[in-house]
């Protein structure tokens, strides 16, 4: 989609391709609501998911303020550390993040050897009360600082061009309207974005956002701050703010043993969705997957619509001829 389509301008370096695919997840309707998927999983080449529409605007930023260096953070097997290394080094930036434990899984582990193999700098902390000293050791004149998930002001205009998107999608019939739209909530970007772009576009689509970790009234909180700050610039009416935050449900009841703890209705939906060919993990998109199957199998929405938001690109190249974790790394995973 073309930022003169949008309702506002978004200066973006092209990371990947859109309008995304949405397909119909007939075999797993119930109560005659009908269930589809939004496939941001396969928006990018090199690495696809929802951090793609993110890094789009935030990339364009550092390059116009003359930065060369990426700074960000996150856990462990993150996913946003990974996309930025990989897109950031591709458009010419070193990369370099703060890294904070987490459960381990192979997934996680991958996604760490992925990024180092491609020329990310790391700085582990011990959790996430030591990033910010850890912050001060990368800090330099040309450095743009990426906030955690890619959820900042530029980050979360990605995701309202997204919701503009879906409404070009509904007006050309590719699917109905969505009553229900559910999305991992972490960092808050994307659904924020989502519901200033619903608002915006004037759907009347509401949002599920399935908390990945606890507490969830603080990540609600963090999205809704962004859903004001979004909001400001693309609606500028404190109304507007207002409404795009009341279509948003803050859903905590996914989230298990927490952060990147497998859940066993997270896998069940993960089964479920490999039955339909979509990937999912353990972190993210099984607890929301999980939600959806939920919101479909209550029968009070029409239509019901998954974000996908976890790359379907495989890393199994790049695994491949990625070097071990050094054992001071291995210490990031519990």
């Amino acid at each position: 989609m073309s930022a003169s389509r949008s309702p506002v301008d978004v200066p973006r370096i092209s990371l990947g391709t859109f309008p995304t695919e949405v397909s119909r997840l007939s075999a797993l309707e119930a109560r005659g609501t009908t269930f589809w998927v939004k496939h941001d999983d396969a928006c990018g080449t090199i690495y696809g998911g929802n951090k793609v529409r993110k890094l789009e605007p935030i990339l364009a930023g550092a390059r116009a303020r003359g930065k060369s260096r990426l700074v960000t953070l996150g856990a462990s097997g993150s996913h946003h550390v990974l996309a930025t290394t990989l897109y950031g080094r591709e458009h010419g930036f070193s990369v370099a993040a703060v890294l904070v434990p987490q459960p381990h899984t192979a997934h996680a582990e991958t996604n760490l050897r992925v990024a180092l193999a491609a020329g990310l700098e790391v700085v582990p902390a011990s959790s996430y009360a030591k990033i910010p000293v850890a912050l001060l050791t990368l800090h330099r004149d040309d450095v743009a600082f990426v906030p955690l998930g890619g959820s900042s002001d530029l980050g979360t205009l990605g995701y309202v061009l997204a919701g503009y998107e879906l409404a070009g999608q509904i007006a050309r019939g590719e699917l109905p309207e969505p009553d229900v739209v559910v999305a991992p909530l972490g960092s808050g970007g994307t659904v924020a974005g989502l519901a200033v772009g619903f608002e915006a576009a004037g759907l009347r689509t509401k949002i599920v956002g399935v908390c990945v970790s606890s507490p969830a009234p603080m990540f609600g909180a963090m999205m809704r701050r962004l859903v004001k700050r979004a909001a400001h610039r693309v609606l500028r009416d404190p109304s507007g703010a207002r409404a795009a935050i009341a279509r948003v449900d803050v859903l905590g009841t996914e989230v298990g043993g927490g952060y990147g703890v497998a859940t066993p209705a997270g896998d069940r939906a993960t089964r479920l969705a490999a039955e339909q060919g979509i990937a999912l993990d353990p972190t993210y998109t099984a607890k929301a997957f999980s939600a959806a199957l939920g919101e479909v199998s209550k029968g009070h929405a029409r239509t019901v619509l998954f974000w996908h938001t976890l790359s379907s690109v495989s890393l199994d190249e790049r695994a491949a001829r990625a070097a071990p974790l050094p054992d001071a790394l291995r210490a990031l995973f519990s």
